[in-house]
């Protein structure tokens, strides 16, 4: 792909997009644009939910598929992982006609093999969140349940899997430099989950804390994944986050704990990175993904336990904004 966007002025963009857009791609810290693509929108989309973090920007690739990109934290990084207002990013995203989310996400590692730098397809999440984040988009008036044994959708992560090789992804690399790995369940012969712990934050984790994770199993932790996972799997969006390694969190103490001079040093790297595997990944949807989604389609349908004598006429115009013609009004 080349590079488009610095011939953009993206302030110019029309706030208008009248195609489907099926692939969103969610930035984290450090990756706040998708520079190898030709924007070509910039929407401000108003949901029942609030305003995204940020607009969204709609662009396409040489072949032109189209992609939305959203910043979570803000076009200047002004949100605390707490107040990222996941209920409208996902509702806005899903608006659009999306069907599959890539999120990326700045992490630290929690096992000696992910070393800094590195790049983690997770596969299992175990949420630490103090319940101050809304991660849901039913409340009192409308009850429903979505299944969430697997956090990730399946397909998307194989599709991730079997596009990028665990050695050799990345090249132009100075000789000083080691080139990541992409940590899989693929590549560890499918035998051991790569676990996620989901913390509140802002600030990093106790040593105690993060050798408790490691305890339980943890290959990762972050601030991010909780509660867009959950919010994207009952608005029916298959997805899967691709965590970067930034630091060893505080468990490993032959090393220093974790300061933000660490952070983000390793983010400069992994936000360049980032760019070379969206690309990647962006074409291999364009080209494999035409299924992905279609599986969880409908399936919050008949997820909802209140009764209709029960359900509240003003959440019910709420959630047809999710999901038109499922319920009647």
């Amino acid at each position: 792909m080349s590079v488009h966007r610095d011939k953009v002025d993206v302030s110019t963009l029309p706030h208008v997009y009248d195609g489907e857009v099926t692939l969103a791609v969610i930035g984290g810290t450090g990756l706040y644009d998708l520079p190898n693509l030709r924007p070509v929108a910039r929407l401000t989309v108003s949901t029942p939910w609030g305003f995204p973090s940020a607009p969204i920007t709609v662009a396409k690739t040489d072949s032109g598929f189209p992609v939305a990109f959203l910043a979570r934290h803000g076009k200047h990084h002004d949100l605390l992982p707490s107040d990222v207002p996941s209920r409208a990013n996902i509702a806005a995203l899903k608006h659009l006609g999306v069907k599959a989310i890539i999120a990326f996400s700045a992490v630290g590692s929690l096992q000696p093999e992910i070393k800094p730098r590195d790049f983690v397809l997770p596969t299992q999440i175990i949420d630490r969140t103090k319940g101050i984040r809304p991660s849901t988009f039913f409340e009192k008036g409308f009850v429903a349940h979505a299944m969430f044994g697997e956090p990730f959708d399946l397909k998307l992560n194989a599709l991730i899997a079997n596009a990028i090789p665990s050695q050799g992804f990345l090249e132009g690399f100075d000789k000083e430099d080691v080139a990541p790995t992409l940590h899989t369940k693929k590549h560890t012969n499918g035998d051991d989950d790569l676990t996620i712990i989901c913390m509140e934050g802002p600030q990093f984790s106790t040593r105690a804390e993060s050798k408790l994770y490691r305890s339980w199993g943890g290959s990762i932790i972050n601030m991010s994944v909780l509660p867009e996972a959950k919010l994207a799997r009952e608005a029916e969006i298959a997805y899967q986050m691709i965590c970067m390694s930034t630091d060893y969190d505080s468990w490993n103490e032959s090393e220093e704990p974790v300061t933000v001079e660490t952070v983000v040093g390793n983010l400069k790297a992994n936000s360049a990175n980032a760019c070379k595997l969206a690309a990647k990944l962006i074409d291999e949807f364009a080209e494999k993904g035409s299924e992905i989604g279609e599986d969880i389609k409908g399936s919050m349908k008949y997820a909802v336990s209140t009764s209709p004598h029960g359900v509240k006429k003003e959440i019910l115009e709420k959630m047809h904004y999710l999901f038109p013609g499922y319920w009647e009004v």
